[in-house]
């Protein structure tokens, strides 16, 4: 829930999702919050992905729901949880036998590059189903991915080391 009050998607490292589906799922988060449809992700591949509730580990439903209660404070859109299990859905509008059925028949039985495919399948569906057709394109890859969203910390490090050495260069001077 931390990663999720700041940011559309929660894939940790272990997931095991290929460089390529992750840049495409980050992408079409992007996309989607552009078109008028911001939708949360949480993809959790083992049951330390949950932290504290390891309880809730195969039961993506009653998970998404635990997840939106703690995101109610600073989220009140739609929320897909992706575990190998399958999917759990928290903040659609009502029935949520519309969200089952457009996600039917997407199996993500393992993590890797097959939790990471149904997951960006699932994404593209409820999308459509809300009005919004999402497309994979190497526009989305190229301006989303791993690199853009650790290039930011690189920076910001890079400018604190300067302000640094600037005010250490001004006391210098001064003495």
């Amino acid at each position: 829930s931390d990663v999720l009050t700041t940011q559309p998607l929660f894939l940790p490292q272990d997931a095991a999702v290929p460089a390529k589906q992750q840049a495409e799922l980050e992408g079409l988060l992007q996309k989607a919050n552009r078109s008028g449809y911001p939708i949360r992700v949480a993809v959790v591949a083992t049951s330390t992905d949950l932290g504290s509730v390891t309880e809730l580990w195969r039961q993506p439903q009653t998970y998404a729901r635990f997840l939106g209660q703690e995101l109610s404070l600073v989220y009140h859109g739609p929320l897909l949880v992706a575990m190998p299990d399958g999917f759990g859905f928290e903040g659609f509008k009502p029935p949520l036998a519309d969200e089952h059925a457009a996600v039917a028949g997407l199996s993500p039985t393992s993590g890797g590059p097959r939790l990471g495919a149904a997951t960006v399948q699932a994404v593209q569906r409820l999308a459509k189903r809300a009005g919004h057709s999402l497309h994979v394109t190497a526009a989305s890859q190229s301006t989303s991915g791993p690199t853009s969203s650790k290039t930011a910390p690189l920076i910001a490090l890079a400018l604190g080391a300067l302000i640094i050495a600037v005010a250490w260069a001004a006391s210098l001077r001064a003495r």
